[in-house]
C-alpha cells in the first residue's frame, strides 16, 4: 500500500535521491524547511518503509567492471524447490545487479556486471553447474544510454 506523501516530503525525496549525503542543513535549506522538520520527516518515512538503506554509487567501468550482460533465462523447472536453489545461488552471486520474474516467454533475466567476456563465461558455468537451466541468452550491452535509481516522484 502506498504512503501518502505531501509536496515537502516529495522535495525532500527528490533531495535524498540526488545526494544522500547532504546535510540536513542544505535539504532543508533547498526545500524551505528547517532541520528538525525536515529529520522528523525523514524519520517517519524511513519508519514507514518509503526510505530504505542508504548507499554509494559506484562506477563501474573504473572498478574494472567493463561488461554489462543481459541474460535471459528459460526453465522448464517451476517446482518450488528448484526456485529456492535458484534463487539461493543469484543471491550468492556478486555479478547479479538484478533479478526479475518476468511474464511471458523468459522466465528470468538479470543484470551482470564483469570484468570481461571470460569473467562471464566462468559466471555462467558456474551457475548452470548450480542448477537446472533448460535455455539461457546474453546479451552484451554496447553502450549505456540511461541509468538511474531516481524514482520519479
Amino acid at each position: 500500500m502506498a504512503v501518502r506523501l505531501d509536496d515537502m516530503d516529495r522535495k525532500i525525496l527528490a533531495e535524498l535521491q540526488e545526494d544522500a549525503g547532504q546535510s540536513l542543513d542544505e535539504i532543508a535549506r533547498k526545500v524551505g524547511s528547517s532541520k528538525t522538520p525536515v529529520w522528523n520527516r525523514i524519520r517517519k518515512m524511513r519508519e514507514a518503509g518509503v526510505i530504505g538503506r542508504q548507499t554509494f554509487i559506484l562506477d563501474a567501468e573504473a572498478l574494472g567492471l567493463d561488461a554489462c550482460f543481459f541474460v535471459l533465462i528459460r526453465t522448464s523447472e517451476h517446482e518450488a524447490e528448484w526456485q529456492q536453489k535458484f534463487l539461493a545461488a543469484l543471491r550468492a552471486r556478486p555479478e547479479v545487479q538484478e533479478a526479475h520474474r518476468l511474464a511471458g516467454e523468459i522466465d528470468y533475466i538479470l543484470k551482470v556486471r564483469v570484468p570481461n567476456a571470460r569473467a562471464y563465461d566462468s559466471f555462467y558455468q558456474a551457475l548452470i553447474s548450480e542448477v537446472r537451466i533448460f535455455n539461457v541468452t546474453a546479451l552484451l550491452s554496447m553502450e549505456e544510454i540511461k541509468s538511474t535509481t531516481l524514482l520519479p516522484l
